[in-house]
């Protein structure tokens, strides 16, 4: 992969509905040059899926991040079920996996129910995410539209009001609405191990201080080296990068931790990802069946 593979496959990963045309516009090479990198990326599979991501707190519902060393995922998942339902799992290098499972009710709670179920895992961080205050304010017509997004993201409008029979500009306009919504990503998976030339990899940071004045720093001076945007659960901001050798990873994670509010900053390297959408396909159903849409954030 080259600068222009790279920075395609990270405004895919922020907005996979980006036109090939304004990719090129915004690298400076046309269209075609855009759709025929992505095709090549596909092939080498290193893009697996283009697929949405919601956090679970847009539709009304909390959720938990665990860290775990060492452990085989799927005994994580058997141990973790009555806590609630996987939206990710991410294995990394090291043999450490990071999982967010959707709960409801009482987070702290669920925390407790987590570390007396995991006893004999070995957890390195368990947290929730804060609430975030959406003010998602989305009506059943968005969620039917949201329902299809989920088989096919970059699906065209037209095929899309053929498929819920909503007129175009209906189509257009919720779509809109959720490219808009904090929270709603349209993205997509890739895999790691397939990319050469450069290095994905997340720092996990701990802030002490004002978490969107740190934010505002680490964007200032990293921007140019983030593959995503950063995602803030709390009082932890991950920064989602890349670097072309381990030098280069070593260093950026070095100048993170020297940042002000920085407590500490963990390096992980991804081998694996997973968007898993049953909690997702759940939470739709039951809220296009409610008699009144009711997406306020609950703790308790």
């Amino acid at each position: 992969m080259d600068n222009s593979d790279i920075k395609i496959l990270s405004r895919l990963l922020n907005n996979c509905r980006e036109s090939d045309r304004q990719i090129g516009k915004y690298l400076g090479i046309s269209g075609g040059s855009v759709r025929a990198r992505i095709r090549k990326m596909e092939d080498l599979k290193i893009i697996e899926n283009f697929t949405i991501k919601v956090d679970p707190p847009v539709l009304g519902l909390g959720v938990l991040y665990i860290v775990v060393s060492g452990q085989n995922i799927q005994e994580i998942l058997e141990q973790i079920r009555l806590v609630g339902k996987p939206c990710f799992i991410v294995t990394c290098i090291g043999g450490v996996t990071v999982c967010g499972i959707v709960a409801k009710g009482n987070l702290e709670e669920k925390i407790e129910l987590a570390n007396k179920l995991m006893k004999g895992v070995r957890v390195l961080s368990i947290f929730e995410s804060e609430n975030p205050e959406y003010d998602s304010n989305l009506t059943k017509t968005d969620l039917e539209i949201l329902e299809q997004l989920m088989k096919d993201p970059r699906q065209k409008i037209e095929s899309l009001s053929k498929k819920t029979n909503f007129s175009t500009k209906t189509v257009a306009r919720c779509i809109e609405k959720l490219n808009q919504t904090e929270g709603i990503q349209f993205t997509l998976t890739y895999n790691p191990t397939k990319i050469k030339g450069f290095i994905p990899h997340a720092i996990l940071t701990w802030i002490e201080g004002d978490i969107k004045e740190t934010l505002k720093i680490l964007e200032k001076k990293f921007s140019d080296s983030f593959l995503q945007i950063p995602f803030i659960a709390k009082n932890q901001i991950v920064l989602f990068m890349f670097s072309k050798d381990i030098y280069d990873m070593d260093e950026l994670t070095q100048k993170v931790r020297n940042i002000e509010y920085v407590k500490t900053a963990d390096l992980f390297i991804p081998k694996k990802m997973k968007f898993l959408h049953d909690w997702l396909e759940s939470a739709i159903t039951e809220l296009k069946n409610s008699p009144t849409l009711h997406l306020l954030y609950q703790t308790n």
